[in-house]
Order: C-alpha cells, then structure tokens, then sequence
C-alpha cells in the first residue's frame, strides 16, 4: 500500500482486513518519453485495447457502407438471442444490493471503520447522477415515455402467429389511463433500480478491494479472492482489457446520442443544418471542451461540470413541473412509482414473454448498454464513495437517482402526453426522437430559452461523460494508476470521439447500440461472476460499529 499522497492506493483509515500480495501498482508498467510527454501505461492492457480500437476505427471508416447492414443484423441477433441472459442478470444484481442493505455486510464501510466521506452529500449525488445517465434522460425523458404510451393504447397486433407491435407486456387497447400507467412503469423499469443495481455491484467491488484490501483500483482486483494471483497475470488483464473495450463503446453510443440531440436542437433554434457532418462536428468540438476538463483533473474538471449540469438539470425540471401540468406531474410521481411496482414482476420476467419488441428491442439493449457502461461509472463512483458504509452506499446510489430519474421522466413524459391527449399538440408526437424534448418545450413559455438550456445540458452531460469516461478508461490501461501523466487521458478523450464519428459514418444509432450490445455481453459475465468475489470481501471485513 501507498500513502494518500501518491494515490495509487489510499491507506485505509482504522480496522481493515487487507489482502497480503506482492504486487506493486504499476510493476507492469512501461515508462515512455516521447519528446516532452511522458507515458506510464500497462503495456499489455493499453497496447491491445489501443491497438484493437485504432483497428475498428479504421476498418468502420474504410468500409462505411458494408459495416452499416453488419451493425443492425448483429445488434438484433444479440437482443433476439440473449434476452433472457440480460433480463435474468439484471435481476441478479437487484436482489445482491437489496440483499447486502439488509444483511450485516451493510455496517463495513468504504476505507475503514474510522474512514470519513471525501465529498459531501450534494457533490456526491450530483456526480453519481451527472456521470450515471445524464444524455439518456435528455434523450429519452420526453420519447420514451409518450412511445410506450402510444404502442400501449394502440393494443397488440398479430401475424403468422407473432406478435408484431411494440407494446409492453398485454398492452391497454383504448383505455388512455391504462395506458399512461403501462407506458410509465415500462419507461422507470428502464431507468430506476436495475440500472443503479448494475453500476453499484461493480462500485461497490472497486471501492472495497482497492480502499479496504488495498489493491489497484481497476477491474481485476475486484476478482482477486477469485483467482488469486494470477489475476496479475493473463487472466486479469482479459478482464482490464474487456472493461476498457465495453467501457469505450458504451460511452461513444451516449455520445452519438448527444451529438444526435444537440444538432436537432441546433436546427430547431437557429436553422443549422441537421445531419451525420453537424454531428461529427459536434462530436469533435465537445471533445476538445472535454480534453480541456480531462486537463483540470477530478475536483476542477469532473465535479464543477457536475454541478453546473446539476444545477441547471434542475432549474428545467422545476421550469417544466411548474409550468406544465403541475398537479398531473406531482400526483403522477406516486401513482407512477405504484404502477412500477405492480408490474415489475412482469416486466422483469426473463422467460417466455409475448412482448418480444419491447422485451428485446428495449429492455435488452438498454441492459446491455447499461452493462458497458458500468466499468466507466462503477470506477468513477468507487473514487468518489470513499467513507460511506455499505448500506449508506447502497441506498444512495440504488434509490436517489432512481428517484431522481423517476421524477424526471414523469415530468417530461407526462407534460408530453398530456400535450397531445388534452391538448391535441401533434407535433411533439410525430417529430424524430431526437427533436422530441424541444418540441415539447416549444408548447411551453419562453421555449427558445428553455431549448437552449436543454442544448447546454446535453453538451455538458456530454463533457462530462467523456472527461470522467478518459479519467477512468485511463486509470485501467495505466494498471491502476490514479495518477498517470495527461497525456494518456488526452488519448482516451480523443479516441472516445473518434470511435462515436465511425459509429456515427459507419450505421449511425444502429451501428451505435450495435457495438453497446456486443461489448455488454461478455461484461456480463465479468459482472455475475464479481458478485460471488465482493461478497467474499465483503465477509472478511471489519465491520463500523
């Protein structure tokens, strides 16, 4: 172990059980100079991560028009396939959270027993949500909600035996009500606790084997009760390698969907022009905001930005509330989260569902995304979590931004359908998914200036996305390094950008959610199998009285 000075591995603060290992963080490592930047990467993780990325990049942009059909007929036979394999995970990873908040395991804290928090409770949550889902409430706050309700009131439809429509579960033929509640539960299953559960089983594995046992804070060591040493060796670097991989793709999917948004916006407020050259330029201008974050470091960069966003995320969800239908939003808020519950069960259901569209189409990809999101987001909570109990740990992160993301898709779904059920305001339904928030806001008082915070959000949702994204892809490729010089963080941040432009040329949202899907696959079972490893670590730890 190293002092806190170093920050490689902080040193623990009262009673902990660490693990005894000769590893040195870093021992791996190849020290480079190259002019005046200098270089300290693990030359395994980092040269075949890096070299496997600049590979897709080039062949997507060389072969653009015959990755495109490649892209969308893998993406579908993945979520055909192994839906079940999302859905039964995913569920998985609910009940280990709910099961640790009530066990005894919840009193061992983060760092130690005498360990203290390293930020407060607001710079806490503002980080977990800002860096947890940011673009993908922007995205979809608005369409998610209003295209669950429609396919909802619409009923089933039937050919050749197969259910063809997109509705959830039985779907509510007619009844507008039904429909509002199916459609709503359908939209929070997707954004409350299976979600939070994915991120928290790897944060939480992270955060205990690098803070209390002492090990690098990068993917392998979470599986060290596992494999033992030899999670130094080939084994781990499989499992680094993958999480960089998954991690990398997952973020340029959110970046492709941001781009998407923001140059709708753009066309809508000031007339430029929407397409695939707006959105690479958007990508390349965004990443150039997030080099310069990535430069300032954790406290300057990451968590200023996730307050700004947090703070102006709110001002429009407050704006929206008050302004829309107010009494529908806040009696909604509870009647929603009653409708959630009821029909999780079978929302939840791996097995034999007739609902194949949305149980595929959305909830498995969304799952996989979710996935490959989590090496970026469960690393970035553990570097910020330091201090908290299990339990504390748990229920922060589990249920205030699902809370959080209820309240905010009920807002925005619900002044949405409520414009075009009460109001008969058909724009906000027929326009393209990324244009839907702004047309939304157009019904609303002072849209051009609501629109425009809308625009700023997703870009600063994108920025900080891609900053702490570069921070962490940066610390698994540097064998834990927290601490590794700039210039690597400037390569990850670049490349993020440069995989989202050939995902954008090469398919465009399919190509995106395509290469999500493909990566959180086999994370998945990185991620089952670190459930069995924390609740080993977590046994043998000294517990706060």
């Amino acid at each position: 172990m190293t002092d806190k000075d170093n920050h490689d591995v902080i040193a623990p603060q009262g009673k902990v059980n660490p693990i005894n290992t000769d590893y040195q963080v870093g021992q791996d490592n190849i020290a480079l100079q190259i002019g005046p930047f200098g270089l300290d990467i693990h030359n395994r993780v980092f040269m075949i991560s890096g070299l496997a990325i600049v590979a897709f990049v080039f062949l997507t942009l060389a072969f653009q028009n015959q990755v495109g059909p490649l892209f969308g007929d893998l993406r579908s036979w993945l979520t055909s396939n192994l839906d079940w394999f999302f859905l039964g995970a995913g569920n998985i990873f609910v009940l280990v959270c709910l099961g640790l908040i009530v066990s005894p395991l919840g009193k061992v804290r983060i760092g130690g027993t005498e360990a203290t928090p390293d930020f407060t409770y607001i710079g806490w949550f503002s980080m977990l949500f800002a860096a947890g889902m940011g673009i993908g409430l922007m995205f979809y706050g608005v369409s998610e909600p209003l295209s669950h309700f429609g396919s909802s009131l619409g009923g089933t439809s039937v050919e050749n035996g197969v259910r063809t429509d997109w509705a959830p579960l039985g779907a509510a033929l007619g009844d507008p009500d039904a429909a509002i509640s199916l459609g709503m539960a359908a939209t929070i299953y997707h954004w409350a606790l299976h979600p939070w559960a994915i991120y928290a089983v790897l944060a939480l594995g992270l955060a205990i084997f690098s803070f209390n046992k002492g090990l690098p804070l990068t993917v392998r060591s979470v599986f060290y009760p596992l494999l033992g040493e030899r999670v130094w060796g080939w084994p781990g670097h499989l499992i680094d390698i993958l999480a960089v991989v998954a991690t990398l793709f997952g973020l340029a999917t959110s970046l492709g969907l941001g781009a998407a948004q923001a140059s709708a916006g753009l066309n809508y407020l000031f007339g430029l022009p929407q397409g695939v050259t707006t959105e690479i330029v958007l990508v390349i201008i965004i990443t150039a905001i997030a080099l310069v974050s990535v430069l300032a470091g954790l406290d300057a960069g990451v968590k200023r930005l996730s307050e700004i966003n947090m703070a102006l995320a709110a001002l429009l969800l407050l704006f929206v509330i008050f302004v829309g239908p107010t009494l529908l939003i806040l009696s909604g808020f509870f009647t929603n989260l009653v409708s959630y519950l009821e029909h999780l069960p079978a929302l939840s259901m791996p097995f034999e569902r007739e609902d194949a569209n949305y149980s595929q189409g959305w909830t498995a990809f969304y799952w996989a995304w979710w996935i490959s999101w989590s090496p970026f987001v469960g690393m970035f909570i553990a570097r910020v979590s330091r201090g908290r109990t299990v339990r504390e740990f748990l229920v922060s992160v589990l249920l205030v931004p699902s809370t959080a993301c209820v309240l905010w898709m009920t807002a925005f779904g619900s002044t949405a359908i409520s414009q075009l059920v009460n109001d008969g305001y058909q724009a906000v339904a027929e326009a393209a998914v990324p244009l839907q928030l702004f047309t939304m806001l157009d019904a609303l008082p002072l849209a051009q200036i609501t629109s425009f915070i809308g625009i700023i959000l997703v870009v600063v949702f994108f920025v900080t996305s891609s900053d702490s994204g570069s921070l962490v892809i940066d610390t698994i490729a540097s064998g834990g390094k927290v601490n590794s010089p700039k210039p690597q963080r400037v390569f990850w941040c670049t490349f993020e950008g440069l995989v989202a432009i050939a995902l954008i040329l090469g398919g465009g949202l399919t190509a995106l959610q395509a290469m999500a899907v493909s990566t959180g696959f086999p994370f998945t079972i990185v991620l089952l199998v670190s459930c069995v490893s924390l609740l080993k670590g977590l046994a043998s730890e000294p517990r706060a009285s």
